[in-house]
């Protein structure tokens, strides 16, 4: 069983009146960010080591409760060791830590003590291991590594020590990637350092996108709405259900015959999936955002097959149909194809219904279609001669 372990003791430098663990961050508290990395790595209990419970504390446990796991309070290791099974795994987090949610489920898997390390000069205020070399603020640990610091003399920092013990068990280093600092992995002491860690984590989501509609359009968007959405405490929920409003709204134009208005809303209900994405991936709502990227993908076929079927029934030329289901079966077989990141100008459903868009409002959606229908064999074509050179 996996057990996380979480610490809530530190006061923040710029904000004497609260704890660091709860600060705003994405959208929520750290610690509640925290506990909702460790439920998605697998997490079935979740130790909250803190010397006191002021409200806003008490507060965020009361949510973090409602994650579905068990929530314990400690103030000592011994009473942490008696809340574990003697076989569980601990995946603890240090005091401010900000951490991708790759890096948390690097360390939750099996095996034994395992601390993430990071080497350099410049590792400022973190747990130094000897040498080079420091804590990069995650460690994988058996149960008996809190059974061993619950034996030292109480004036110890539990956290400290249990780095210290487990060290010097031969924990297994694991070096932090290049350019996770960069992404906001790292330490975070106040509320301003806080809120600078979580900006690189935003920027970290769009970088490093190389396809022309995620790199042009779905970026800038996501740059522009996260800040205010995340601010505001905005669930990935809550975009998901304006992303179903505005696609069935699309979808009743469409049907109704504005091709133009019904194509331009699904379009912005399609970014409206990709910036709730980013959100829900952000938040920890991985589910949510698993259904939104599903909706990048079906709001535009969908919007595109009832573009051509209005124009059928509206002009009663059955190509429109035939070439919007032409277009359906290659973007399938397209996406089915693909097996690693689209180059700049391969095609994507997003990109195929920006197509069709500038047609559709000057009443040409039937040539928007056909050009979308070349764009998709194209990208099929060039991802199937990439997938036959692959070995």
């Amino acid at each position: 069983m996996l057990a996380g372990l979480i610490f809530a003791q530190d006061e923040a430098e710029d904000r004497p009146d609260r704890l660091i663990a709860t600060l705003p961050f994405a959208g929520a508290t750290l610690i509640e960010h925290h506990a909702r990395q460790l439920v998605n790595a697998g997490a079935a209990q979740i130790i909250v080591v803190a010397n006191q419970l002021p409200p806003d504390l008490l507060g965020a446990l009361s949510r973090v409760a409602r994650l579905g796991v068990a929530v314990d309070t400690v103030r000592s290791a011994g009473e942490a060791a008696a809340k574990l099974h003697p076989l569980s795994r601990v995946l603890m987090l240090a005091d401010g830590l900000v951490a991708t949610d790759k890096m948390v489920a690097a360390l939750a898997k099996e095996g034994g003590d395992a601390l993430l390390v990071v080497t350099g000069d410049g590792t400022g205020d973190l747990e130094r291991l000897g040498g080079n070399m420091a804590w990069a603020g995650i460690a994988r640990l058996q149960a008996q590594r809190v059974v061993e610091v619950a034996a030292l003399p109480r004036d110890y920092n539990m956290q400290s020590a249990l780095v210290r013990v487990a060290e010097q068990a031969g924990a297994l280093h694991l070096v932090l990637p290049e350019g996770s600092e960069r992404a906001g992995h790292g330490l975070a002491r106040g509320e301003l350092a806080l809120g600078i860690r979580g900006r690189q984590m935003l920027s970290a989501l769009f970088a490093g996108r190389r396809n022309w509609i995620d790199r042009w359009i779905f970026a800038p968007a996501g740059c522009l709405a996260l800040p205010p959405l995340v601010d505001r405490g905005i669930a990935a929920t809550a975009v998901a259900g304006g992303t179903v409003i505005l696609a069935v709204i699309a979808a009743a134009l469409l049907l109704r015959g504005f091709g133009g208005a019904g194509t331009m809303l699904a379009m912005v209900a399609t970014v409206f999936a990709s910036v709730g994405v980013a959100l829900g991936m952000l938040r920890g709502e991985r589910r949510v955002a698993r259904w939104l990227r599903m909706g990048v993908t079906a709001v535009p076929l969908v919007s595109t097959l009832l573009l051509g079927w209005s124009l059928w029934g509206e002009r009663g030329h059955e190509g429109s149909i035939v070439a919007a289901v032409f277009l359906a079966i290659l973007t399938l077989l397209g996406e089915r194809a693909m097996t690693q990141p689209r180059d700049t100008w391969w095609g994507s459903p997003p990109a195929y219904l920006l197509v069709i868009l500038p047609t559709a409002l000057l009443g040409l959606a039937e040539l928007g279609i056909g050009a979308a229908s070349l764009y998709a064999a194209a990208t099929l074509a060039l991802a199937i001669e990439d997938l036959r050179e692959q070995p």
